[in-house]
């Protein structure tokens, strides 16, 4: 998207920039404003909210502005935007209904709290940005329709892996190739990681260990992997997906998938654990023009009938503020559902889990995430990930078997147990319809 950079002089030229919301403010949220004020001419972050009031000042100190206001209404917050005063607060339903704020940065990792949020910008007619695959993971299909009626994106990210795919698959697909797998590389996975495991890893990149121990578990690949299936129609080739073990480059990998499995399937989004260049990403897309095959072949990627394509870093945050301009600049989403999910992330039992017992957050001791089809997801009532914290166990469950729905009891009055009810009630009657 190398126009967004003309795009954005432009609008820093004319003293119109793009006027941005950040909801969340931790380890990610901490980059994205740094980056947002000191590297990105034509983009403003005009407010911070976090539950805690200091991590938003931090957001602004960390960037090196010295004079920011705290807001607690509409009418301050407006203000302030007016004023040219970064605003912090810890009510982050004013930046969801404030004018003067073109776009919102979800950052907050949350279910729950992120639904919402982005409920509400929505309501209020904002654009927003996603760093959430966790909730776009749950509830991004019905989110979207939401968005859909009011004429606003909801988008995924540049620079976080599910993103940094996207644009390889578009660039791909742009230049006549067929995508067949999208792929991620990591550098580990235990399912049986816990917080205690990765209490050492967390405090040394100042990050909180249960978000780590979703890396390393599997479970935040499982999400990244299952947005990407959804925002490209992919399946998987089996529940947890394939995930092999490939220490060489992933140039050299192509001969681990049939050609003729993949293009019967759709194309499927994967993972692999320790291959090169870590830690970027891969898709594999077929030619079936024999004088393009001539030409891939002369310009060095093989003879077929899978060609290698891939990125070999993702920089998160430095790339986030890129997707705001896309957002709000062109209407052009980085990654979005496609329609009904395609792909689900399943909570599965970390450990034996006793009746009684109330489940931990997502990264935590009890749980991880393995991605699993939809279809078979709702055909087995299998219970989602994203909705286990806080969930009391109706009875026992074996290590490393999938929870269902009667295996748990829900919290009362959830926003998110509504919505996913709704997303399963809407596209299944769409299905029907389309049958019909």
């Amino acid at each position: 998207m190398i126009i967004v950079d003309t795009a954005l002089k432009a609008r820093a030229e004319a003293g119109n920039p793009v006027k941005v919301g950040m909801v969340g403010s931790g380890f990610m949220g901490w980059g994205i404003a740094n980056q947002i004020i000191n590297s990105v001419p034509g983009m403003e972050l005009v407010a911070v909210a976090s539950r805690q009031l200091s991590n938003a000042k931090r957001s602004y100190d960390e960037a090196g502005v010295e004079t920011v206001r705290e807001v607690k209404t509409v009418a301050e917050l407006e203000d302030a935007i007016a004023q040219g005063t970064c605003a912090i607060t810890e009510d982050a339903m004013l930046l969801c209904q404030a004018d003067g704020i073109d776009a919102l940065i979800e950052v907050t990792g949350t279910i729950e709290f992120a639904a919402k949020v982005v409920l509400e910008a929505i309501a209020h007619g904002k654009h927003i940005v996603l760093m959430n695959a966790e909730l776009d993971g749950t509830i991004g299909a019905i989110l979207k329709t939401y968005a859909d009626k009011a004429g606003v994106i909801l988008s995924g990210c540049d620079g976080d892996q599910p993103g940094v795919e996207m644009n390889l698959y578009r660039y791909v697909k742009s230049i006549g190739m067929t995508p067949l797998l999208c792929g991620n590389i990591k550098g580990l996975q235990d399912a049986y990681r816990n917080p205690t495991t990765q209490a050492g890893f967390a405090k040394k990149w100042g990050q909180k260990p249960h978000m780590v121990t979703s890396f390393a578990d599997g479970t935040k690949i499982s999400f990244e992997q299952a947005i990407v299936a959804n925002a490209t129609g992919m399946t998987i080739a089996k529940r947890g997906m394939l995930g092999y073990d490939f220490t060489d480059h992933v140039d050299q990998m192509t001969h681990l998938y049939d050609v003729d499995h993949l293009k019967a399937l759709g194309g499927i989004v994967d993972y692999v654990v320790g291959a090169k260049p870590g830690p970027g990403v891969f898709v594999f897309a077929t030619q079936d023009d024999p004088k393009h095959c001539h030409y891939l072949n002369y310009y060095k990627l093989g003879e077929g009938p899978l060609y290698s394509f891939y990125t070999p870093y993702h920089l998160c945050h430095f790339e986030v503020p890129l997707s705001v301009a896309r957002v709000v600049l062109f209407k052009d989403a980085v990654l979005a559902p496609l329609g009904a999910p395609r792909v689900e992330v399943v909570a599965t039992a970390k450990t034996d889990l006793k009746v009684g017992e109330t489940i931990d957050c997502i990264g935590g001791y009890m749980t991880y995430g393995q991605c699993e089809t939809a279809q078979i997801t709702q055909a087995q009532n299998l219970f989602p990930i994203g909705l286990a914290e806080g969930c009391r166990l109706k009875r026992s469950v074996a290590k490393d078997q999938i929870l269902t729905y009667n295996d748990v009891e829900l919290p009362e009055n959830r926003l998110c147990d509504r919505l996913r009810t709704e997303q399963n009630v809407y596209f299944t009657q769409a299905r029907d319809l389309v049958i019909v």
